[in-house]
């Protein structure tokens, strides 16, 4: 039987991370992924990440009907691979508001405020332009400007502007508010995942084993505590590996909770429903859930100025020459080029992000319109609405029960029709008439009543990938695990993803992912203790 000084369960944005720095610490990893290695070009060409989502590569996992966004089942893709969703997603480098860590220090979460958590992602960050009290420059996760910069790009910069955006340079930096470029976990013209970066400085240590491909059914508790972890390997077999040390949960916001309910670990008159016996009697697992929801916006025009079509024939092969030859190109965009974070409520924060894509997108299980245009793409920040992950049976192979209450509450509602009549002003600006665009969706005329972009919002809603908050931290009743992302009363188990977010961040989650999975490896290594602050 193996065994490891530690077993992290799931090589995604957070996993890798805590291996890496594990293995460079003198410790020995085992990292179990249940997908394949991430040996596509698909990944790595910064532009084709759509080609993955999809794929054996992703989880696409599926909701129940959402009652408030019109019964529909909504698809949320998540990274099955190495490098989790970070050799998937659109690479847009966001750490979120101050105000988010803030309000979790405050929530029963000591050593997790803006300033605790400040000096972790400047030590993460290898930023190729920035370098001050904000960013860091040495770091292994690279950051760095686009190379590519899409007209519908920047004209959306210059009609956000005409509607009385301010321009931001670095929306990372003292303040989020304003429109801008993303910039991008990009280095060299290729996708900076956690696996091609923080693992990969560790590959070649005999300390660390990767094994891809297993599948974990379940956690091996002895007298309550955490020692190792049963997988299914790819040929089928079963098989057990030992932990000297601990075990790090690092499956993400839907698998994670799966996995200790599967163990035994939730609350027991689930467990109990599905005949798993109670190991810990934890009712927070499972509930809690969050994500980004947006509705697009669209814009229309006659002119082939889109991204249309270069996806095929000689416009693909010239792309990927380009890159072949000199890492430039439209193959070394995001897509996701440029967007912003904008106060429609007049609260003193953000509470709407932009995300625009030079093309008529659909969503994960909606086709591209077959027309050029662009996509403006408000998204809400901190949604009121709570979902619930829950276990379809005790077969591990069974998909969860995911009820995330998409649209769930008026707020979030009428915070999304803001964010819809955001998005069709700047539509209107005279960069974006010159180069004649006009509004598709959510309708043609200038005017739109309320109740008509609310029952848009509803037909169209779609998650941004951006699950989250199932094994919450915190010190009451319904915390999952502590400040110390100790799961609580399981000795030897640490929880380190998206899952343990009291609240999700006004942003995207890669970022804060990673600097999770730094806090975990430096609680594991001995860090204080936040309890004891």
């Amino acid at each position: 039987m193996d065994s490891f000084d530690h077993v992290v369960i799931g090589g995604g944005s957070a996993g890798c991370v805590v291996a890496s720095r594990l293995v460079a610490a003198g410790r020995s990893v085992l990292l179990l992924e249940a997908g394949p290695p991430d040996n596509t070009p698909f990944i790595h060409i910064p532009a084709t990440f759509v080609r993955v989502i999809g794929t054996r590569r992703s989880w696409m996992y599926r909701t129940e009907p959402e009652p408030a966004a019109g019964g529909r089942v909504l698809t949320i893709p998540q990274g099955r691979t190495l490098g989790g969703g970070s050799s998937l997603n659109a690479m847009i480098y966001i750490r979120g508001q101050a105000q988010d860590y803030d309000g979790w220090r405050d929530l029963g979460c000591p050593g997790w405020g803006y300033d605790d958590v400040l000096p972790v992602f400047r030590r993460s960050e290898g930023n190729e332009r920035f370098s001050d009290g904000f960013h860091g420059s040495g770091g292994p996760l690279k950051v760095s400007d686009l190379r590519h910069r899409h007209p519908l790009s920047l004209a959306f910069l210059r009609a956000a502007q005409e509607a009385g955006l301010p321009y931001n340079d670095d929306f990372n930096g003292a303040r989020q508010d304003g429109i801008g470029f993303y910039q991008t976990t990009t280095f060299g013209g290729r996708r900076g995942s956690t696996a091609a970066t923080f693992l990969k400085a560790v590959r070649g240590s005999d300390r660390l084993t990767v094994r891809t491909g297993c599948d974990v059914t379940g956690l091996i508790l002895e007298n309550g505590a955490a020692a190792g972890v049963r997988y299914r390997a790819p040929d089928g077999s079963g098989h057990e590996a030992r932990v000297r040390e601990e075990v790090v949960l690092s499956a993400g916001a839907v698998a994670s909770p799966k996995l200790l309910l599967l163990s035994g670990i939730g609350p027991g008159g689930e467990l109990a429903r599905h005949g798993i016996p109670v190991r810990r009697d934890l009712p927070g697992v499972g509930e809690n859930f969050q994500d980004h929801i947006a509705a697009s916006v669209y814009g229309v025009t006659d002119r082939p100025i889109s991204l249309l079509g270069h996806d095929r024939g000689l416009k693909a092969a010239r792309h990927g020459l380009q890159y072949l030859l000199t890492r430039t190109g439209l193959l070394t965009s995001n897509v996701v080029e440029s967007g912003g974070f904008i106060d429609t409520a007049g609260a003193g924060r953000p509470d709407i992000q932009l995300h625009v894509t030079p093309a008529l997108v659909g969503d994960a299980d909606r086709k591209s319109m077959g027309r050029h245009g662009l996509s403006i793409n408000p998204c809400i920040l901190r949604p009121a609405a709570r979902g619930r992950v829950s276990l379809r049976s005790a077969d591990p192979a069974a998909p969860p029960v995911l009820a995330a209450n998409t649209l769930g509450t008026a707020e979030d509602l009428a915070t999304l029709v803001r964010g819809l009549k955001l998005a069709r002003r700047i539509l209107r600006a005279p960069s974006f008439r010159a180069l004649g665009i006009t509004e598709l969706a959510p309708a043609a005329a200038e005017e739109a009543c309320d109740e008509a972009l609310e029952a848009y919002a509803r037909s169209a809603a779609k998650t941004v990938y951006h699950p989250a908050g199932t094994c919450r931290m915190g010190r009451d009743g319904m915390a999952v695990v502590d400040p110390a992302l100790r799961v609580i009363g399981v000795p030897r188990l640490r929880v380190a993803d998206a899952s343990i977010m009291p609240t999700l961040v006004s942003g995207n989650t890669n970022a804060p992912c990673v600097m999770i999975g730094e806090r975990c490896a430096d609680f594991l290594l001995g860090a204080a203790d936040p309890l004891a602050l």
